[in-house]
């Protein structure tokens, strides 16, 4: 398995990918192609996020992309925390493809996430994820995931808050 970066190689899988995702929330909402009218422009609004544009904080966004060349899920790094991200979102945001959940892709996935801190000199990385979301949670405390407080939003959902200790070598 390997992380790559969204390019015009991966368009029609990205395509697929949302598909197969369905109509629930696209998680992370950085990889959801809706809204945009072509791949190009995705691709662009991307970059800008990359970049740190405002709204957005400076981000690197990749697919996961299995051994059969099969992009089986997603991540986005935040490199800084803001308001929102220091409460809800925290520093990674990854989802998998539901129909390959439970096949250790996702504790792969932030394991590869958290170097990619590491490179980036992000020594206490935040994830979050929904009180209630069991395979998330045990996700990051494989990865040595610590819980923090929770955060309770507006509408009344739960947010559980690990921290994880990256450490340089």
């Amino acid at each position: 398995m390997i992380l790559v970066k969204p390019s015009l190689e991966w368009k029609e899988q990205h395509k697929a990918y949302m598909v197969d995702w369905g109509s629930a929330r696209m998680v992370p909402s950085s990889m959801d192609l809706s809204g945009f009218h072509t791949y190009e422009e995705y691709l662009y609004a991307l970059e800008a996020r990359a970049k740190g544009k405002a709204p957005w904080v400076p981000s690197s966004h990749y697919f996961l992309v299995n051994n059969d060349h099969q992009i089986v899920g997603m991540v986005d790094i935040r490199h800084k925390l803001d308001e929102f991200l220091r409460t809800i979102g925290g520093h990674i945001g990854y989802g998998i493809l539901p129909s390959e959940r439970n096949k250790g892709y996702a504790t792969y996935l932030l394991k590869e996430a958290l170097n990619k801190c590491k490179e980036l000199h992000i020594n206490q990385v935040l994830i979050t994820c929904d009180e209630d979301n069991i395979g998330s949670t045990k996700v990051i405390l494989n990865n040595g995931g610590v819980e923090d407080d929770l955060f309770i939003t507006e509408e009344g959902q739960m947010k559980r808050r690990f921290w994880i200790s990256v450490k340089e070598s």
